[in-house]
């Protein structure tokens, strides 16, 4: 039997795709609900799963723009495909068999495999793992240091040095140092690449918000010494309960809801000629994914605490940079907080996210001298953003909203703690 598979709908109004990578070779084995091929729509990256076991043929190339509903490949149940890419040819039968975890010392704890930090992580090899590969690493509480020495400890044989020479030109090389060597050729050669959907679409939106908005941007600077002291004091108990790092984004994110409850026309958008105004507020965070800009969103912030919103940051960023994030995740949003600081930007002015009406954008903390009760010290600063749609935000609205936001990160005892002490409200007890 021939199984046909076919273009999925990424989601209504998405007529065609583009076909970002192929996970599998022609005339392979494949087995059902194994990955086989990567699309890329306008909003996102999605990957279509065989269907069946089988020897799949491909019907289209990579860099193809397909319909929807297109058949990309078919699967022959009836036929044995070629395997797929064989392991390390020296490891003998009983290790092929055999996961990394197998190999821990017996006197290892499970305990301790599976509580290991990303510190320790760190400490092992750095090697080329695909993101299933990893996924499948962290759910069996193993490391890349445990595989790497796995593999070190077994016996390299003609083959497996045959294998080398034969790819090693295949693989990346180290760079030089700038002293030693430049990474410029010297010839004068050009390369064209296509545009991903998501890339032109991005940019189809970017230019819309320049011709369609009238967008302007005010800027502000916060002390961020307040907040830096309390992950001082609290991190590291923070993320022993809760599993995750106690970072900036939620202080702003918890700042910016607060500061939405006294200026609604910045949580407001424009339909038409009507005011649409949200008694909620949901977060877009925006994330650098490896193919473009894309912002997941957390829905319901204003109800969450400060772990929660670090863990749906978290768990929303590694999806978008895996190009594992679902069209439902980003849809909607009422206002966007973008962190150019995490690639040095000390100053820069966010562009709106449409249909939104404001954005706040963060930037890198500089310690700098400031005056303090007549007298001059050094304090760590950041310069924030606000660009917003003068359409429908005034002046003293985004001016009032933006300092609101700089008074709550200033003092977040104020507003975190309230009557409650710092410990029950971070620690959630």
């Amino acid at each position: 039997m021939k199984v046909e598979i076919k273009v999925p709908s990424p989601g209504e109004s998405i007529t065609e795709v583009q076909l970002a990578a192929w996970l599998v070779k022609d005339g392979q084995q494949v087995e059902k609900d194994q990955d086989i091929v990567e699309i890329d729509s306008d909003k996102a990256t999605l990957t279509v799963a065989a269907e069946a076991d089988g020897k799949i043929k491909l019907l289209a190339k990579e860099g193809d723009t397909i319909e929807v509903g297109s058949v990309l490949a078919v699967i022959d149940t009836e036929v044995k495909g070629e395997a797929p890419d064989k392991p390390v040819a020296g490891l003998p039968e009983d290790k092929k068999t055999e996961t990394p975890e197998k190999e821990a010392p017996k006197n290892a704890p499970e305990e301790k495999q599976k509580n290991r930090t990303p510190e320790e992580d760190k400490t092992g090899e750095k090697l080329h793992l695909s993101p299933l590969a990893r996924k499948l690493l962290q759910q069996e509480g193993a490391t890349e240091k445990e595989l790497a020495e796995f593999f070190r400890s077994v016996r390299i044989g003609k083959e497996d040095v045959r294998f080398f020479l034969e790819n090693r030109n295949q693989q990346p090389r180290k760079q030089a140092t700038a002293a030693t060597k430049t990474s410029w050729t010297g010839e004068r050669n050009i390369r064209r690449e296509k545009m991903s959907m998501l890339r032109k679409k991005l940019a189809q939106r970017l230019v819309s918000v320049k011709n369609e908005t009238a967008m302007l941007t005010t800027f502000n600077e916060v002390d961020m010494s307040a907040i830096m002291e309390i992950r001082r004091k609290y991190k590291e108990i923070f993320k022993e309960k809760f599993g995750v790092g106690l970072g900036f984004m939620s202080f702003f994110t918890k700042a910016v809801t607060e500061a939405l409850q006294l200026f609604p026309q910045v949580n407001a958008q424009i339909s038409g000629d009507e005011l649409i105004y949200f008694d909620y507020v949901d977060i877009g965070i925006a994330v650098s994914a490896p193919k473009g800009l894309v912002v997941p969103v957390i829905q319901d912030a204003e109800k969450m605490s400060l772990a929660e919103i670090e863990t749906a940051i978290k768990t929303l960023a590694v999806k978008a940079r895996e190009n594992k994030i679902t069209l439902d995740e980003m849809q909607g949003g009422t206002f966007t907080i973008t962190n150019g600081g995490v690639f040095g930007s000390m100053m820069s002015t966010p562009i709106l996210n449409p249909p939104q009406s404001a954005i706040l954008g963060m930037h890198n903390i500089v310690k700098r001298p400031v005056a303090v009760n007549g007298k001059v010290e050094i304090h760590p600063m950041m310069y924030v953003a606000l660009s917003y749609d003068h359409r429908i935000i005034d002046g003293r609205e985004s001016v009032g909203f933006l300092v609101k936001v700089k008074e709550m990160l200033e003092q977040p005892q104020r507003m975190l703690f309230g009557a409650r002490s710092a410990e029950e409200v971070l620690l959630d007890l």
